[in-house]
């Protein structure tokens, strides 16, 4: 077991100009906004809504489900803490393991339940089996939260986790600490970040051997970065809780995960009209991505959401599509990136099966047409970097 010590960075990392600023801090009350003309608000109240008028109107589709659809293997972890290479494993949406060079292994965005619903009988279910539980994972040193969102963050799955790894260390955006108190959780073990603040995390163990005790650190830096989203557990509490992308570095590899975000805001168009035409050049980006890249970048791997992203008028602001997905990755200057946020639970309006399909569209689009660049994976499937 080892024990951990979370710290501010020796030397701190490149920021924007007009970080102090924090003009995702909302100034006329309590929590965030999205500070960027590339957000539409979309969210709230309305929202179900505007799903309604949808449906009404015949344009929301219900996708296939017929098997089979995202294949699922029983993942491989490794068992021990030894590796000279980066190694991620899908287990699912949003949720990676990744095994560094040097033994830190981070746990993102879990969620072990059938549902992605406050409730176990009511809500998105399932399509795919969990590849595993959560007691079949060696080691978990960090569990990093993007945002509160049920398909994020998950009470039942980190009840498991606190059980099975007392000493992990949680990273969250601002706001989402006292969640964890409120829920029974022990919060000593949590920290809160703001964008573009980043802290140390030092592992020690103490290992015998011939006589002796030899000390072995493992040590990361974690940055909470921007990203184009919202938050809300309930109707009452939106975006009152702070969203995020993150970034992880150690053993000489560093990763961006960018769990949940939108890229720009598309207007409703005919079906037959593609959204990056020409004609819709004017319509704005997201900036953080290109700021993120150019300061913490470059990437050795990028986590990037590829699915939930229809119908767009109503989803582009929060969800990107593969197309705003390879933007995010050149923006972020990601060298290769593994598919998110999609095969899991039927959350949006495109078929279960598209987001791999329109991805290597996209990157064709791109220009980037070098195989295993920017790829999607089986359900417990592991990639070594």
């Amino acid at each position: 077991m080892l024990s951990a010590i979370v710290s501010s960075p020796s030397v701190a990392s490149a920021q924007p100009s007009d970080v102090s600023a924090k003009a995702h801090h909302n100034k006329n009350g309590k929590g965030f906004v999205n500070p960027w003309p590339s957000y539409r608000d979309a969210s709230g109240i309305g929202f179900p809504l505007q799903i309604l008028r949808w449906k009404l109107r015949g344009k929301w589709n219900t996708p296939d489900l017929t098997p089979p659809t995202v294949p699922v293997r029983k993942p491989e972890f490794l068992p021990t803490r030894q590796t000279d290479k980066l190694r991620a494993t899908w287990l699912g949406h949003a949720c990676y393991y990744v095994e560094f060079p040097g033994g830190l292994r981070v746990l993102f965005d879990p969620v072990f339940t059938d549902r992605c619903s406050p409730y176990s009988w009511i809500g998105p279910k399932r399509f795919t089996d969990m590849p595993c539980q959560v007691e079949d994972i060696p080691f978990i040193d960090a569990v990093i939260i993007s945002h509160n969102h049920y398909d994020h963050l998950s009470h039942p799955t980190l009840e498991r986790i606190a059980k099975k790894h007392p000493e992990a260390q949680y990273f969250v955006g601002l706001g989402n600490k006292p969640w964890f108190k409120h829920m029974g959780l022990d919060d000593t073990n949590v920290t809160e970040l703001d964008w573009w603040e980043e802290r140390t995390i030092t592992l020690s163990s103490t290992e015998k051997g011939h006589g002796d005790q030899r000390q072995k650190d493992i040590a990361a830096t974690i940055g909470c970065l921007p990203c184009q989203h919202t938050s809300a557990r309930t109707a009452f509490d939106k975006e009152q809780t702070l969203w995020a992308s993150w970034s992880v570095t150690s053993g000489d590899k560093k990763i961006w995960f960018g769990g949940d975000t939108g890229y720009r805001t598309v207007p409703e168009l005919p079906d037959s009209e593609f959204d990056y035409d020409e004609k819709y050049a004017h319509l704005p980006h997201c900036p953080a991505f290109a700021e993120i890249g150019q300061l913490r970048g470059p990437f050795d791997l990028g986590l990037i959401p590829i699915g939930a992203y229809g119908p767009r008028a109503l989803m582009s602001p929060m969800h990107a599509s593969p197309y705003d997905s390879v933007n995010i990755f050149t923006d972020t200057k990601c060298k290769r990136a593994l598919g998110i946020h999609w095969g899991t639970w039927v959350l949006t309006t495109e078929e279960v099966l598209e987001p791999p399909k329109v991805l290597k569209q996209a990157l064709k689009w791109k220009g980037i047409e070098q195989d295993g660049v920017f790829e999607t994976c089986d359900i417990g499937e592991s990639r070594e970097y």
